[in-house]
């Protein structure tokens, strides 16, 4: 255990730290050991969570990628002009949302999907005000679609909804990652474990955090990250009980 991982971070004697988080999950983080696709036994794991998450009484809104979708069909969208394969990208996050929303009521939470993109005989469309209602009426809102632009992230979409809806930090939920490393462990065994950063050491270095234009974003309004892994079931709620987790990401070393 990392002395990152036992550092105590100051909250609220009374409750959990944190009250109102954004939860993005990347696409990859629900296929699970499948090449593409959705993994059932994956999925349920993070119902488990997220439904831990409410019973805290903490207010949980979920961003989720498509990754593990997209992944299936990139040979088809080589060479497809970007925009048409961004809306794809963005039709196969409310799969993943639906898959979500499904695996969240039956571990008995109540749940919302907003897109960005219409489709309203599955999912709302996104109005911050009601979003931020059915938070306060503790349901999980689960935001689709992206921002419902071509040429943006879902990352991007994670710090815009979080600071739409007041959110208090961002869980970047990583697959078999346990926060942000020094090298791509891919080409580096040796890559360590960064406990603590600011975002704009994070663009200049070019750690894979978030995309630029949502690092740039969470920095200007001064939102923290915290980059964690999700294999880990205990890891959630450690972060809500103040425990350090994975990488801080924060806009001075200050705040850190």
């Amino acid at each position: 255990m990392s002395s990152a991982d036992s550092e105590i971070v100051p909250g609220p004697a009374d409750g959990p730290a944190l009250r109102r988080i954004v939860l993005k999950l990347s696409g990859e983080a629900l296929l699970g050991e499948r090449q593409y696709g959705i993994d059932p036994e994956r999925i349920t794991a993070v119902a488990r969570q997220v439904a831990e998450t409410v019973r805290l009484g903490v207010e949980i809104a979920i961003v989720v990628g498509a990754g593990n979708i997209f992944r299936g069909v990139a040979g088809a969208a080589r060479g497809m002009d970007r925009s048409t394969a961004d809306y794809m990208g963005m039709i196969a996050t409310v799969l993943n949302a639906l898959s979500i929303q499904d695996a969240l009521e039956k571990a008995g939470v109540s749940t919302r999907v907003q897109s960005a993109i219409a489709i309203q005989e599955v999912a709302e469309p996104y109005i911050r005000r009601r979003a931020m209602r059915h938070l306060e009426k503790g349901r999980v809102v689960i935001f689709a679609g992206g921002t419902g632009n071509p040429f943006f992230t879902t990352d991007t979409t994670a710090a815009l909804r979080a600071l739409e809806i007041g959110a208090e930090c961002i869980l970047m939920a990583k697959n078999a990652v346990e926060g942000v490393l020094d090298r791509d462990p891919r080409v580096d065994p040796d890559a360590r474990l960064i406990p603590r950063i600011t975002h704009m050491e994070a663009i200049e270095r070019g750690l894979k955090v978030m995309d630029t234009t949502a690092l740039t974003l969470c920095m200007d309004n001064d939102l923290p990250i915290m980059v964690f892994n999700m294999a880990d079931e205990s890891n959630i709620r450690k972060i809500l009980s103040g425990r350090r987790v994975g990488t801080l990401v924060a806009t001075t070393k200050e705040e850190q």
